[in-house]
């Protein structure tokens, strides 16, 4: 695997940074992923944007331009010989002394990297997952894509011990998100989610998902969620690049719904893969 690390392109056994980088000490640094379908990035603008959102209120000084990140980004997919892959990359404060103030006058650490893009399988789509609920007990700025996912690895591996495949998160009584997904239900035919906020990743497929819904006419609330609203829910979804949407089936050992992907997810399903298919692969041809 190719990867690029401080303005070089390397092998990723050749990729090394000093112990004193303070991603590694402190997980100070912030990460960015795009979905990348037949070779074209998916909204690369909306994921630079995100990242320089992130940067800004982290308070590190983003190392390059906008078409400087677009073109080592398309760089890097064309070092990989799949046309689905998942595009990775961090920008830590850099090297300094450890000590928990912001150094300064110091270079920021770049890493990026790409992997196949896996998206759910088929059968998983067809007749959906399972997930568990737990307590949001995250820092207040979920808002920020920060590396430091200790509290989302936490969160993940109560879902993944039991075999499931998210852990739904709230603060208290309120629906926020997962442990690396947003949360959408359905209640009477009406999609429901919880409005954006520091408590929130806002999430780019999640975007993606209100232009598709918007697209097939679906109706759609954004508004806090309640614990008993999400379990008492006809549909369940979880979305993220490499999720898309999936249904959840199964929360806590009991069933959403009738325990099976219902009719407006896979009416947004469907609408989803076709604005895929039609909208960025047709895209990627002619670019």
């Amino acid at each position: 695997m190719t990867v690029f690390l401080n303005g070089e392109f390397m092998p990723i056994e050749e990729a090394k940074i000093p112990v004193l980088d303070r991603g590694f000490i402190f997980g100070d640094g912030i990460y960015e992923l795009v979905p990348v379908y037949s070779r074209a990035p998916f909204r690369m603008e909306g994921h630079l944007a995100r990242m320089e959102r992130s940067l800004h209120e982290v308070g590190i000084t983003n190392p390059y331009r906008r078409e400087e990140w677009a073109r080592l980004i398309h760089t890097l997919i064309g070092m990989h010989d799949v046309d689905d892959q998942a595009v990775y990359w961090q920008v830590t404060r850099g090297v300094a002394k450890r000590d928990h103030a912001f150094p300064k006058d110091i270079r920021p650490t770049v890493f990026m990297m790409s992997n196949p893009l896996v998206n759910p399988a088929p059968a998983l789509v067809e007749l959906g997952a399972k997930a568990v609920t737990a307590q949001d007990v995250r820092w207040h700025r979920c808002d920020i894509k920060s590396i430091s996912l200790l509290g989302n690895c936490m969160a993940r591996q109560l879902s993944a011990e039991v075999g499931a495949v998210e852990t739904i998160l709230f603060r208290g009584d309120l629906l926020t998100e997962a442990s690396a997904s947003n949360v959408l239900m359905v209640k009477n035919g009406v999609i429901i989610t919880p409005p954006k906020n520091n408590l929130i990743l806002p999430g780019i497929t999640l975007d993606v998902v209100f232009d598709v819904v918007a697209r097939g006419q679906l109706p759609l609330e954004v508004r806090e969620v309640t614990a008993a609203e999400v379990r008492s829910a006809d549909e369940l979804w979880v979305s993220s690049s490499s999720k898309e949407i999936l249904a959840i089936t199964n929360l806590d050992g009991q069933p959403i719904g009738d325990g099976r992907p219902g009719p407006v997810f896979r009416r947004a399903w469907q609408i989803y893969q076709d604005f895929k298919n039609d909208v960025m692969r047709q895209h990627a041809a002619h670019a």
